[in-house]
């Protein structure tokens, strides 16, 4: 069983030590060509940030919501009095009424005269007189109609809803005060979608164009790829950047608007030397590797990290070289190179 273990160790570029101790797998330092990243600080703002407005004028009866608080879509954030509006629905509804009853009795009289008409005892001025009077009938139940989804619109207009699911940023009237049509009523962002704006110098703007690559640094570790660059087609005015907007997933957790946040552009390729993630040990002030040498000696070298890729591994900048193993297992490392510390020990004194 260890023999198939080590030969599918060598496989991936593994490898266990055997000693003393129980085995411990290594993996090869290696060069591997990666992406060349341009790091920059960029800023997140909200792509749904919005303030609602009055539509309609009435006194505020209820704010249902306050700053911070969250909104569902299609909720009413205030309430605002409605008895106008609903006296213009009631009327709308009885003139529809009347409208439809006058051009019922239209469409009846029409039908009779028609009838009529076509046995030849009536003039046929007599005939376009009703086709007339239906028309008109019809024009008017048309006219009632639109008048009663105009009220209904406006009724709806007492009722202020949220355009979008997110949170309440600023409240700018209270209870009691009376709202025009559009003065300002509450302000709101959504945390659902989220893009980031960066500064990028013009000189990398035509790379930056042609791979079209970016992500964005998401709080505590990693990268979240952008999913659309946008590049403004013009610099900014005394600094001579071009404002770029990375659009991000939804869904994104941990980033809120106004925060600063790393962003790193895709700007080529380069070779560098990479180990396993797992294979790093921090010690204090201290970031290192245990190097298994050939003979299973092991030691503790201490390194320069630079970037993680996506698949595990992290960038060494200084410290190791290409062929040299590190330990997979950091702890057991530790185990072994205090035991072999100690044997050493007491081989010196006796």
């Amino acid at each position: 069983m260890k023999a198939m273990i080590a030969v599918f160790l060598a496989l991936l570029g593994l490898s266990t030590v055997a000693g003393a101790a129980p085995e411990l797998a290594t993996a090869v330092a290696g060069y591997r060509v990666v992406p060349r990243e341009y790091r920059l600080d960029g800023v997140v703002e909200a792509v749904n940030r919005s303030t609602v407005s009055a539509q309609t004028g009435g006194q505020v009866e209820k704010i249902l919501f306050d700053v911070d608080d969250y909104v569902e879509k299609g909720q009413v954030i205030v309430l605002l009095k409605d008895t106008e509006q609903r006296a213009q629905l009631a009327k709308a509804e009885a003139s529809l009424r009347e409208a439809d009853a006058n051009y019922q009795k239209a469409k009846d009289d029409y039908t009779r005269i028609k009838g009529v008409f076509d046995r030849g005892l009536i003039s046929q001025s007599e005939m376009d007189r009703a086709t007339t009077a239906l028309a008109a009938a019809r024009a008017k139940r048309e006219a009632a109609q639109a008048q009663l989804e105009q009220a209904r619109e406006q009724f709806e207009y007492t009722r202020v809803r949220a355009p979008y699911s997110g949170i309440v940023t600023d409240r700018y009237i209270e209870v009691g005060e009376i709202a025009k049509p559009g003065q300002k009523l509450m302000s709101g962002i959504s945390l659902d979608q989220l893009r980031v704006i960066v500064d990028v110098p013009q000189s990398l703007i035509p790379t930056i164009r042609r791979i079209g690559k970016a992500s964005v640094q998401k709080p505590g570790d990693g990268f979240i790829p952008a999913t659309r660059l946008t590049i403004f087609p013009y610099a900014q005015h005394g600094s001579n950047t071009f404002r770029v907007r990375l659009d991000l997933p939804e869904g994104i957790k941990g980033l809120f608007p106004g925060m600063f946040v790393k962003t790193s552009f895709t700007v080529g390729e380069h070779r560098q030397l990479l180990v396993p993630q797992q294979a790093v040990v921090y010690r204090s002030e201290v970031t290192g590797v245990y190097v298994v040498a050939p003979d299973g000696r092991i030691s503790l070298r201490h390194v320069r990290l630079g970037r993680r890729t996506d698949d595990g591994m992290v960038v060494i900048l200084a410290g190791l070289e290409e062929g040299e193993r590190v330990a997979l297992d950091p702890i057991k490392a530790g185990v072994l190179l205090k035991r072999q510390q100690d044997e050493q020990a007491k081989k010196v004194r006796s």
